[in-house]
């Protein structure tokens, strides 16, 4: 999944700390943020079995869930200015522990609406975690190996991606035959997760972390020239870009687990086992991208992952069995170095600007809303084989955006 780094230039670093326990407890956030995130691939399969909802119904988990980023993004950052990195911190935790723990009287009445209503509390606090979380990361340590850290601890939550399929499908898809437990098999994991969270928010509010001063970034004379945000067209199709990127992303993850099951005629729980290939290769490519993007221009290689994207999917809905299987996972190894690049071109040449254009990326992750619903209700009409031309599209899209969308109109910072 995708993580908004923040921009550092209102922050400093302060007295030299490198906290080792600190820099774990952030591995152990990014781990739970990602492994949250994904669990949302098994809740899909679990509730349209255990309400008898379509895709399109049964999507609204996604849809819910990513909502958040358009509504929360930038109030999380408003408050996060007011209260602090590290209560910010400790806020997104107990939030989220708050929305897993709604989990349970939601299961007592046996009702989507609830269910929904509790993963878009725990999605509220997800957002602030990733507005709160990132700054920290850079300060504990030297500057100048501020991306290395932020790499390692991104790998940690892709970790937490793999692991969620496996979870679910053990935890929770492998009860769904049960009767009579369509709502406790998923209430006992999440209060466990919510335990987990609340733990976490304590252990977080007695670490002694570096104290950041939060300012607003300048705007020079040259910037204010340039007639607003707005006016860099690499960000304007680059807000479409990462709209396009994560939905597609999301999409494929949210009904891989029913697309294999139909493939390979197998039960639920089994079928998701599979979803932990296609997250895992984020963690794989992630390692061979960061080699690739040091000899090869970034437009270059999004271009290329987004075609071979397109071609594996394409395949994959005209073969069959486990080739037609395959084919759609290894989608998940080619999206793993597509947010960096779209968020990187997009902020290029911004200079004052960027704070603010981060922003606004973050809430175009809205597309996890609204491309796997959207996805749904063609699989509900018209089947699976013209269900994935949306993400097809959304690919070809950033196939545009690598060759000419990415181009800056204002190099301000060139």
């Amino acid at each position: 999944m995708a993580f908004v780094p923040t921009d550092q230039s209102a922050a400093s670093q302060t007295g030299g700390q490198r906290d080792t326990l600190a820099l774990t407890i952030l591995a152990v956030l990014y781990f739970m943020m990602g492994f949250i995130t994904c669990l949302n691939d098994t809740l899909v399969p679990f509730f349209k079995a255990g309400f008898t909802l379509g895709y399109a119904e049964s999507s609204l988990v996604q849809f819910y869930f990513f909502l958040t980023y358009a509504v929360m993004s930038i109030p999380a950052g408003k408050i996060v200015n007011k209260v602090g990195y590290k209560r910010g911190m400790v806020i997104g935790f107990a939030i989220s522990g708050v929305g897993a723990f709604l989990f349970l009287p939601a299961s007592w009445w046996h009702q989507y609406p609830l269910f929904l209503c509790a993963l878009f509390v725990l999605a509220i606090g997800i957002v602030l975690l990733q507005v709160a979380a990132n700054p920290y990361i850079t300060l504990l340590g030297k500057p100048e190996t501020a991306s290395s850290r932020l790499t390692l601890v991104q790998g940690v939550g892709s970790v937490g991606t793999t692991v969620a399929p496996l979870f679910g499908a053990h935890f929770i898809l492998s009860r769904l035959s049960d009767s009579g437990v369509s709502s406790d098999a998923v209430s006992i994991p999440y209060l466990a997760i919510g335990g987990v969270l609340l733990l976490i928010a304590g252990a977080v509010s007695f670490l002694s972390l570096p104290q950041i001063s939060i300012g607003s970034p300048s705007v020079s004379t040259e910037e204010k020239i340039a007639s607003g945000i707005f006016s860099f067209r690499n960000l304007n199709f680059g807000l479409l870009g990462i709209f396009a990127y994560v939905g597609a992303e999301v999409a494929i993850g949210t009904f891989l687990t029913n697309y294999i099951a139909k493939l390979l005629h197998i039960e639920e729980h089994a079928a998701n086992s599979y979803v932990a290939f296609y997250w895992g290769g984020m963690l794989i490519g992630r390692l061979v991208g960061s080699l690739l993007l040091k000899i090869v221009r970034p437009q270059v290689l999004l271009a290329y992952v987004a075609i071979t994207s397109i071609v594996l999917i394409g395949t994959s809905i005209g073969s069959g069995g486990y080739f037609a299987v395959w084919t759609m996972i290894a989608v998940g190894l080619c999206n793993s170095v597509m947010f960096a690049i779209i968020f990187s071109l997009s902020i290029k040449g911004l200079g004052g600007y960027t704070t603010q254009a981060s922003g606004l990326l973050s809430t175009a992750i809205v597309g996890g809303a609204v491309v796997p619903y959207l996805q749904g209700v063609l699989i509900d009409n018209y089947g699976w084989t013209i269900a994935f031309i949306l993400p097809i599209l959304c690919y070809a899209y950033l196939c545009f955006y690598a060759g000419y969308g990415h181009r800056s109109t204002h190099a301000l910072m060139e």
